[in-house]
């Protein structure tokens, strides 16, 4: 009978390419962690051989400027897959400190541990590369817009990926002025100042503590996306 981790890694990649007997040493050298909220599950500059699965809660993979701000670069949320970079190479660091935005946890295995398997499986290895490109995408994504759109357009595009469906229904502010400036690589005031300038743009309507989207055609061409697609 397979337990409930052997099931979810069948749906995950790399996992879902191994076999029940692979699959079941697998599970035998797997580790859970759990963190609270505000947790730092590894930091920036460390040695950090593992590969995780998320299995409850939300970690952000934080980037810090030498000014203390923050840009959030990555969110890891249940089913995810994310990995150090010494898990490939031993002298390379964590580019990013993980943080815990919302409490749960995770399972992990060594490098030691799961590189056998890897190296004996060509699909699953290929897979991880393919997760590996993903991210690479998502990297020059943030790169590109930090490089060519301006705060507001990044601003608005955080709002309509966030909330864009829940029409002009107001929502809950559920992020603060600082997690909205660590998402799009800002300050918390200039977070704040744009905010309120949508406001009397009439893009959005804001209260202390929710909001609507009143104008998502206007954000939209803000952020230079395509209400479309």
């Amino acid at each position: 009978m397979l337990s409930d981790l052997q099931r979810q890694l069948q749906e995950t990649s790399p996992f879902a390419y191994f076999d029940e007997t692979s699959m079941a040493e697998i599970t035998s050298l797997a580790h859970q962690r759990r963190f609270d909220k505000g947790e730092f599950v590894t930091l920036h500059g460390e040695l950090w051989p593992y590969l995780i699965l998320m299995k409850e809660g939300t970690l952000h993979a934080v980037k810090e400027s030498e000014e203390g701000r923050n840009l959030v670069v990555l969110t890891l949320a249940p089913g995810d897959v994310f990995w150090g970079l010494t898990f490939f190479d031993d002298d390379s660091t964590m580019p990013v400190s993980l943080q815990a935005v919302k409490s749960g946890s995770l399972i992990f295995w060594s490098r030691d541990d799961l590189l056998p398997f890897l190296l004996a499986n060509g699909e699953a290895l290929w897979s991880l590369c393919g997760l590996l490109v993903t991210r690479m995408k998502q990297a020059s994504n943030i790169v590109e817009s930090l490089a060519f759109q301006p705060v507001a357009g990044r601003l608005a595009n955080l709002m309509l990926e966030r909330y864009g469906r829940t029409g002009e229904d107001p929502v809950a502010r559920d992020l603060t002025l600082d997690t909205m400036a660590a998402y799009v690589g800002t300050t918390r005031e200039m977070v704040c100042r744009i905010l309120y300038q949508f406001s009397d743009e009439n893009l959005i309507h804001i209260t202390r503590t929710e909001f609507s989207i009143t104008n998502q055609e206007g954000l939209a061409a803000l952020a230079g996306t395509n209400q479309d697609n």
